[in-house]
């Protein structure tokens, strides 16, 4: 886990974030926070994100719209995107501050926690009794 972050203004309209090459992690970059920094005008910033669809297929979206005078911050509450994602300050000029963390993940956990929820799933079944139906008897 690492804290990257990045600003973008008229002069660094665009940062990309490719991530490592590494064959027995996965990293994925959780989006925190998107603010107005120092020194802003008071005009509409827009940010976008350039990032693959499920089809793999780039895609790009607004993500966030700030302005001095009414909304100069938008959390993103740890948004997870997979690299490699481009940001873009599509109009406004700046600057505009994003902070989030990457997450590092060994490739081999996953099926390791798999096998485990398995193992214990059996031992639940193990440990569970068959109900016994009720005796009761008929008043008269």
């Amino acid at each position: 886990l690492y804290l990257p972050g990045c600003e973008l203004s008229s002069k660094i309209s665009h940062y990309t974030f490719r991530g490592e090459e590494d064959d027995d992690c996965e990293h994925n970059l959780s989006l925190c926070s998107i603010s107005l920094g120092e020194g802003v005008r008071d005009e509409y910033n827009v940010v976008e994100v350039t990032a693959r669809n499920h089809a793999n297929e780039d895609i790009t979206v607004p993500i966030a719209t700030l302005k001095l005078s009414c909304q100069t911050m938008v959390n993103l509450n740890n948004f997870v995107i997979e690299p490699p994602v481009t940001f873009r300050l599509k109009s406004g000029s700046g600057p505009v501050l994003l902070s989030g963390e990457v997450i590092v993940v060994p490739l081999d956990m996953d099926s390791k926690e798999e096998e485990d929820e398995d193992d214990s799933d059996e031992e639940e079944e193990e440990d569970l009794t068959p109900i016994k139906p009720a005796n009761k008897k008929l008043r008269k």
